[in-house]
């Protein structure tokens, strides 16, 4: 008999990193669906994506003194032939469409978030382009857009015809 082998060990797979230790560090997704969690050990897990998933991880960090790095990052996870950045726990790598680091924009963004999540839209589904828009949005220091049902609508629109 000649063995094929499985769709998911022929499925390129995007392995993030995630720890918690506590009063020192706290690297968690925010929001994404993982096609599996790995536990590691009691502070430590890996969740895998499958490709084309979109995630978001929050890193917190601190030392004796307080709070050192408070950051939101938006991943989508990449096919080996997909342009991919190299981010710091995240093998091989994925598309970065998101970047808020520090207090200010992730106050700016975090709300954001939470209004998707209002509207009953997982955040994982919200459109790649609107992650990229308040990420430049950010950096140019310019107010955030909302988004919205009908921003949504177009989204998936705009895909179900590709």
């Amino acid at each position: 008999m000649n063995a094929q082998p499985s769709t998911a060990a022929t499925v390129p797979l995007t392995r993030v990193s995630l720890i918690y230790i506590e009063q020192r560090i706290n690297l968690y997704l925010r929001f994404g669906e993982p096609a599996h969690l790995i536990r590691l050990d009691r502070h430590r897990r890996v969740a895998v994506f499958l490709p084309g998933a979109v995630f978001g991880r929050i890193r917190w960090q601190a030392n004796d003194y307080g709070t050192i790095r408070w950051q939101l990052t938006v991943m989508q996870a990449c096919t080996p032939l997909d342009a991919a950045q190299r981010i710091s726990g995240v093998q091989p790598g994925a598309r970065l469409l998101l970047h808020a680091g520090g207090e200010s924009e992730m106050r700016a963004v975090l709300p954001r978030i939470d209004a998707i999540e209002a509207q009953g839209f997982a955040p994982a589904t919200v459109s790649p382009a609107y992650w990229r828009t308040l990420s430049n949005r950010l950096a140019a220091r310019q107010p955030l857009p909302d988004y919205t049902a009908e921003r949504h609508a177009a989204w998936l629109a705009g895909r179900a015809l590709a």
